[in-house]
């Protein structure tokens, strides 16, 4: 009967996926079946412990956090739990033998969030891994299928196309990031003399890891190619709005791109991965 409550769980992730996230959930559907419901699985995990450090604004998030943090060491030393998002997510670290060094290098940076306002140097490159990169490579844990010679092969542009995509939030979020939890994520910006340099600089830097992140689409197994690679799409259009929009508004506004266009961008990209331009 467990195997019910498994089935369960996992509709649980692939409807934490779906309510939160149209550009996952549409990356998702690109990718060879047999990964769907690990993705699903890591996406549910990553999305409750973001929700605890930035929505749950008059709840106890510490003690939330803490709790399930513990929670996740039980799920994945027993092999099962009863939040249906961990009982997924063990069986995906379990199956795939995902190092838990990844799991308590996300877990530290989403702690971060909880005290943290503004980032040196430093600071800024370990949240980035842990909020990011490391996410991306619990993804290529499942994408390479146990093979540890392309998972090393494909670690570096794994982390650095999770680079680009998170810093591409902090500066679509800058505003809301600053003005309702007070954090700012670039390291030595002042937001009071934020400008059309600091921004170009910032879009310099995010260009190089997408430059090395593509070179690792294309060299991903065939069933997981187009569903990162329309990962990749929908952030590359995003940067290249944002590249667009002045800096003044990217203060006062988040910019999107509509589920409309997002609908628009996964058909061309089909397109271009049937006749192998990818």
């Amino acid at each position: 009967m467990k195997a019910l409550f498994d089935s369960v769980s996992i509709k649980a992730s692939r409807l934490t996926t779906k309510s939160y996230s149209t550009s996952f959930s549409l990356g998702i559907l690109g990718l060879d079946k047999k990964y769907h419901d690990p993705i699903y699985a890591i996406y549910g995990f990553v999305r409750f412990a973001d929700e605890i450090v930035d929505s749950f604004e008059g709840y106890p998030q510490k003690e939330l956090l803490e709790r399930f943090w513990k929670d996740t060491h039980l799920a994945l030393d027993e092999k099962i739990s009863l939040n249906p998002i961990l009982n997924s997510f063990q069986q995906v670290v379990n199956t795939f033998e995902i190092d838990r060094d990844l799991i308590e290098t996300f877990l530290k940076s989403m702690e971060m969030d909880l005290y943290k306002s503004d980032y040196d140097e430093a600071g800024y490159k370990a949240y980035i891994l842990g909020s990011a990169e490391v996410v991306g490579l619990m993804c290529l844990k499942v994408f390479v299928d146990g093979s540890e010679e392309r998972y090393q092969i494909l670690k570096k542009p794994a982390m650095q196309l999770g680079s680009a995509f998170q810093k591409i939030n902090f500066l679509r979020d800058l505003h809301s990031d600053y003005m309702k939890l007070g954090r700012t994520y670039f390291p030595g910006v002042d937001l009071n003399n934020f400008n059309e340099a600091v921004k170009t600089e910032i879009e310099a830097d995010i260009d190089i890891d997408f430059i090395a992140g593509y070179e690792g689409i294309k060299q991903l197994p065939k069933g997981a190619r187009f569903g990162v690679y329309i990962a990749y799409v929908y952030y590359y259009s995003l940067f290249k709005k944002i590249k667009k929009t002045h800096c003044d508004i990217i203060l006062s506004q988040r910019v999107r791109i509509s589920n409309k266009r997002k609908y628009g961008l996964f058909l061309r990209s089909l397109l271009r991965h049937t006749i192998n331009w990818i």
